[in-house]
């Protein structure tokens, strides 16, 4: 299945949908055209962006990552 991750302005994730497989290279595009907004590719095993996006977590543009937010508030 391919994971998208709704982010705000500030990279706070809002939510995560499933779509499907046949989806994945342009899930990113596909959830933006549907329901607007900023979207962004997570994976469910933590093959890239570090880590599965949660309801919460903080995307890093400059690192291309997800991080929890107790992550970010020790760096």
């Amino acid at each position: 299945m391919a994971h998208a991750a709704e982010i705000d302005s500030n990279g706070v994730v809002l939510r995560v949908l499933v779509f499907d497989n046949s989806l994945e290279p342009n899930v990113e595009q596909f959830a933006t055209e549907l329901f607007g907004g900023t979207w962004i590719q997570t994976s469910f095993n933590g093959n890239f962006r570090k880590n599965y996006a949660g309801i919460g977590f903080i995307y890093d543009p400059e690192l291309d990552e997800f991080n929890p937010p107790d992550e970010i508030d020790s760096l």
